[in-house]
């Protein structure tokens, strides 16, 4: 007989789990919730045997059962050496977007007792480390809506190309007006030589080829930009294949209007070129 896909739907309680078994269940899997992992075994030899379903399996298995992760390896390897082409699905999401999620459903959360959802958020995390580390993928929600979770989940059970394009927000900001929340990463160039201080290019901004040619033409621009495209290079394949989905790439200079948007527009042909999506931002440029 041939055997099935089954998929552990698991991870961080709120980061999307539910939302993920739907899709799957509406993509044709047969799809159980909270099972004890101790029973995964003897549920699917039952499901073969009793059952005989034709669909392949989703399992969702999380905190909510407290013992889950005892016997863990012994339990999935022994699931693999059956035949099943066992698949671990880890979902996560920032720990202020889960407090925000609980605070709108105003569920609570399992692992609190008399201490705040943030203190059952970080007791969790810990508790899950090891079955991250064993995930086949890691789907982060932070910046999906339930549309787009749904979307990237039948896309991967499909095995569409296995993940969705990563979207790189590429953005210039100013350092006195704060740096954007939102940012994965954060680059000071407020190094480099400031146009600020040139008279004639004063109220003109990194859009305008003089400034451009100012900031860029300076030697320290040239190999700063090198050191960055490469490091880039190297980094967006592995956030990609670590399962994120958008990355927010920061570049600030003191107002956000010279500098930072002079060194964004010279580093977009590159992560173009890169195979993700990509958006420009210059937050502050009209500020002054």
């Amino acid at each position: 007989m041939s055997r099935k896909r089954v998929i552990i739907i698991t991870g961080l309680s709120g980061s999307g789990k539910s939302t993920a078994a739907r899709a799957l269940e509406d993509e044709g899997f047969f799809v159980v919730d909270n099972l004890p992992l101790a029973l995964l075994p003897q549920f699917l030899t039952l499901a073969e045997q009793g059952v005989r379903f034709t669909s392949d399996v989703a399992v969702v298995i999380d905190i909510r059962n407290r013992d889950f992760l005892a016997g863990l390896e012994s339990t999935l390897q022994g699931v693999r050496e059956t035949g099943y082409q066992l698949e671990i699905f880890f979902f996560d999401a920032a720990d202020e977007i889960l407090l925000r999620r609980y605070s709108e459903t105003r569920r609570r959360h399992p692992l609190t007792q008399h201490e705040g959802v943030s203190e059952g958020i970080r007791r969790e995390r810990r508790l899950l480390g090891g079955l991250r580390n064993l995930a086949t993928l890691i789907v982060d929600s932070t910046r999906l809506t339930p549309h787009q979770l749904r979307s990237k989940v039948v896309q991967i059970a499909r095995g569409e190309e296995g993940l969705l394009p990563l979207v790189v927000q590429l953005q210039s900001f100013g350092f006195r007006y704060g740096i954007p929340p939102e940012s994965d990463l954060v680059i000071d160039v407020r190094f480099l030589p400031n146009p600020h201080f040139v008279p004639e290019l004063q109220a003109q901004t990194g859009l305008d080829p003089a400034v451009s040619e100012y900031v860029i033409s300076q030697p320290a621009s040239h190999e700063f930009l090198q050191h960055l495209r490469g490091l880039l290079h190297f980094l967006l394949p592995h956030y990609h294949k670590e399962g994120k989905s958008y990355l927010t790439i920061s570049i600030g200079c003191t107002g956000g209007r010279h500098r930072s948007v002079a060194i964004v527009e010279a580093l977009r042909p590159s992560l173009a070129g890169e195979g993700s999506a990509l958006k420009t931002i210059h937050r502050d440029i009209e500020k002054r």
